[in-house]
């Protein structure tokens, strides 16, 4: 079968907001046997609207249309459709009383137009959104389905995951794509596929597929398989394997943060952790502290983006500073060394480094990182040299920062 998504929004055209709510939906409908043929995005415009659904009906079983339902007036689709689908708006006792309490609970007062949002087209199936006030519609005609849905992502995914999903795989008997996916830090694709080839040549031999999804500092690989669950068990071996040759990158499952990796292990083996940043500037501590119940095992941070806080809170030398510079090994050993002792933790990451774009040397380029691990059994720390972009950089030294942690409290030594 075929689908298409149109995404309705000035917003996505101007490029103000970005459409992750159509690469959210090719990826989950393409895991569920439906195939994507096109996706659309256009102007709050109602002939734009009615045209762009005119064709889509004519050419796919399945429409998905998001955005243009909030309570403004420059929100028309709801009025669109029902004048597509030759309906009125009649108002929807249940949706509004769920509205009511929403607003209610919030301690805020519901206006006329929130009012409004519980006026609905009369011949379309209520899908019901228990995270927002705009409700999504079902509507059927010529054997085609179209489904309109809030353009806010979390509002979207949570009406698809409990109320679409299940109702699309009765309406239209699609087999579900069975995928699993691994994580992976410090590693490139293009090194991977060439140190794995056999084991990816193996995969593709079995009729499963493999693909190479990466973003910075870190990779996915998903292996997908068009039979369904019987193949859970291969799909497993092949991650096990993967994870018995290269245990430094591997770090986790599906959806997993490495963060969140990196906190149950703290947890699991009760130990605690803070970091003493210079070049990421408290990324590194919010990285920690952005899972749930890290304050059981995250213990805080020293923010010396200066060589004068090296210096006054966690007592780098002033000598060390001047002869080796603040991007150097003996200053960034300094400075976890001694705010392992401040902090009172178990461990402590430092890091140190030239995020640019300026400020490179040719000794020191930009991009050159320490960071730096010190624990009862002593210091450990790496030089990495990432590129040019700033952002890029401070992210890639976190997530570095973060598997080198793991790495250690997993006992893994073989950073090859």
């Amino acid at each position: 079968m075929k689908a298409e998504l149109i995404s309705i929004g000035d917003e996505l055209l101007i490029g103000q907001t970005i459409n992750t709510n159509a690469a959210w939906l090719g990826m989950e409908l393409s895991l569920r046997g439906i195939s994507v043929s096109r996706c659309t995005v256009i102007s709050d415009d109602k002939q734009a609207i009615i045209a762009t659904i005119d064709r889509a009906m004519n050419e796919a079983d399945l429409i998905i249309v998001t955005g243009g339902l909030g309570p403004t007036k420059d929100d028309i689709t709801k009025v669109v459709l029902c004048e597509y689908f030759n309906s009125k708006l009649v108002m929807n006792s249940s949706v509004l009383e769920r509205i009511t309490r929403y607003f209610e609970d919030r301690g805020r007062q519901m206006l006329d137009v929130n009012i409004q949002q519980a006026a609905l087209p009369e011949n379309c199936t209520v899908l019901e959104n228990i995270v927002g006030t705009a409700s999504g519609m079902w509507f059927e005609k010529d054997g085609s389905v179209l489904i309109s849905m809030p353009g806010v992502p979390f509002e979207m995914k949570s009406i698809m995951k409990e109320q679409v999903f299940d109702r699309l795989k009765e309406r239209f008997h699609v087999k579900s794509i069975y995928h699993e996916t691994i994580l992976l830090q410090g590693i490139g694709e293009s090194f991977l596929a060439d140190r794995m080839k056999d084991w990816e040549n193996r995969i593709r031999e079995e009729g499963l597929s493999l693909a190479y999804l990466p973003s910075v500092g870190s990779l996915k690989l998903r292996i997908t398989s068009s039979r369904g669950e019987v193949d859970q068990s291969v799909i497993e071996n092949y991650f096990q394997e993967l994870e018995k040759q290269l245990p430094q990158y591997v770090y986790g499952r599906g959806e997993e943060s490495l963060s969140e990796v990196v906190g149950k292990l703290l947890l699991q083996n009760g130990k605690t952790v803070g970091t003493v940043e210079s070049c990421t500037g408290g990324t590194l501590a919010s990285a920690f502290v952005s899972v749930s119940g890290s304050s059981d095992y995250y213990q805080g941070s020293f923010l010396t983006y200066s060589n004068e806080l090296k210096q006054k809170l966690v007592q780098v030398s002033s000598t060390n500073l001047k002869k080796n510079g603040a991007v150097s090994r003996e200053v960034v050993e300094e400075m976890a060394i001694n705010g392992r002792k401040n902090l009172s933790v178990d461990f402590c990451i430092s890091t140190s480094g030239i995020a640019g774009p300026n400020g490179g040397t040719d000794e020191k380029p930009v991009g050159t990182v320490w960071i730096a691990i010190a624990s009862s059994k002593g210091v450990y720390s790496h030089r990495f040299l990432f590129g040019n972009n700033r952002e890029r950089n401070i992210l890639m030294t976190v997530l570095s920062a973060l598997n080198l942690l793991r790495c250690q409290l997993l006992g893994i030594t073989d950073k090859n």
